[in-house]
């Protein structure tokens, strides 16, 4: 099986269900894009990691990396090897003491918050772009962002009225106080600002 790596372009809400978000993995010199439906949690934890906020205490996946590093487990690389039925299937390549390999079956959710934590590639194979592989057009080229769920189009944030020093202030304090969805939303906000 030859691998394809693949990036992380971004999160945004899942059109499709409630209450889920789509994880896009796009091909590493390529057009295509994988939307994976992940869970808040998982998106969270992946949000958090790509922003590069550091929660005061660890989330799951940062407990998982602690532990494996006090053990001398290293993970070298996460592999999204099947999809069958919509769900993909991924392993951990993890290395022990820096010789033996195993594979550990996961959650690709988990598997990418855990190869961000990592810093290890992410891979698939030809056969998975094929089926779920998608072509944006240029429009989609741009990365994608959690959205606002609380406004429509056209509304106004409740963060408009704050500058953007505030807005950092209200974000720190919002990570601190382990209010991740209120800290997501100030994020937004800085990044429209920015655009």
């Amino acid at each position: 099986m030859q691998k394809k790596k693949l990036n992380i372009l971004g999160l945004s809400v899942s059109q499709t269900q409630s209450g889920a978000y789509a994880l896009v993995l796009s091909e590493e010199n390529g057009d295509r894009r994988i939307p994976i439906i992940i869970g808040p949690v998982e998106a969270q934890s992946i949000a958090i990691q790509l922003e590069g906020l550091k929660p005061p205490r660890p989330l799951t996946h940062d407990l998982f990396k602690n532990l494996a590093f006090a053990f001398d487990i290293n993970i070298s690389e996460v592999v999204i090897y099947k999809l069958e039925e919509g769900i993909f299937y991924s392993e951990l390549v993890c290395t022990l003491n820096e010789e033996e390999e195993v594979r550990i079956d996961s959650r690709t959710s988990d598997a990418v918050a855990l190869a961000l934590r990592f810093k290890c590639p992410i891979y698939t194979n030809e056969d998975i772009l094929d089926k779920a592989g998608i072509v944006m057009d240029s429009e989609g080229d741009n990365p994608v962002e959690f959205e606002d769920r609380s406004s429509t189009p056209g509304s106004k944030s409740e963060f408009e009225s704050y500058n953007e020093n505030e807005l950092k202030e209200m974000l720190n304090e919002a990570v601190s106080n382990e209010n991740y969805e209120r800290a997501s939303k100030i994020r937004d906000e800085l990044n429209r600002r920015k655009k």
